[in-house]
């Protein structure tokens, strides 16, 4: 950053296991918190706009509203406080900034929970997936184009940028999540062994991981749809777009 000196920087980098950042809580804050607070120091020295993602994580899922970005954090596992540090540390350097909050991010590449539930699919006949935490599925293509957008009018007015939560429209539940998947497979003419109705709830106390998750997901993304003027797609349409575009390939 020093060397190239940018006038935008996008951090795309995190330590995202959740459950391994309960073993790993060290490397999790070095990455999340210490690496960021660099970013936005040398941001703050070039006056460059630094793009960061954060995660809903940060709060601990209590109640069945929609948090805000006012909202009180309040982390309940590593990965959720390596996070929220790193959101203060932009806070505190005073650099230009925008940073995005979003939840169960898919997409075609990388791991995720859509390809998880294809291979299963073709694997399984019965699968049980956890049906009490509610949140909205978002693919990487529609956080893409967001911050393209947002850049473009930042960098323009240097009055533009904050925190804003980043997520499609609407709420679901894993269970509920997982049985679309099987669904546009099957439409799709996929082979798969599993049925949406062979796919079955269990609570997260039974799923015994090794760090807790919250039960709400659930935000609100009024402000940046305000701001930006951007319309977001419904969370069944982004993940359908997902699992076509990924058994097309």
């Amino acid at each position: 950053i020093r060397l190239v000196k940018p006038t935008c920087i996008i951090n795309a980098a995190a330590f995202t296991s959740v459950d391994d950042a309960e073993k790993e809580r060290e490397l999790a804050m070095r990455i999340n918190a210490g690496a960021v607070e660099v970013m936005a120091r040398r941001a703050k020295q070039l006056n460059a706009l630094l793009v960061h993602y954060s995660t809903d994580y940060i709060f601990d899922g209590a109640g069945e509203y929609c948090r805000d970005e006012d909202a009180p954090p309040a982390p309940i596992n590593a990965y959720g406080k390596s996070k929220l540090m790193g959101e203060k540390h932009i806070l505190g350097s005073g650099c230009r900034h925008l940073i995005f909050r979003t939840s169960w991010v898919h997409s075609v590449t990388g791991q995720n929970f859509i390809k998880t539930i294809v291979r299963l699919g073709k694997q399984k006949t019965k699968l049980s997936v956890v049906s009490d935490q509610v949140g909205a599925p978002t693919s990487a293509s529609l956080i893409a184009d967001v911050t393209h957008k947002c850049v473009k009018i930042s960098l323009t007015d240097h009055k533009m940028g904050g925190t804003y939560n980043l997520t499609a429209l609407g709420e679901t539940n894993w269970l509920e999540y997982a049985r679309l998947i099987v669904s546009v497979a099957n439409k799709l003419g996929v082979p798969m062994k599993l049925t949406p109705e062979a796919i079955t709830g269990i609570s997260s106390v039974e799923l015994k991981a090794a760090a807790s998750r919250p039960l709400n997901s659930r935000l609100c993304t009024a402000r940046l749809e305000r701001d930006f003027g951007i319309k977001l797609p419904s969370w069944n349409n982004d993940v359908t777009d997902t699992v076509t575009s990924l058994l097309s390939s």
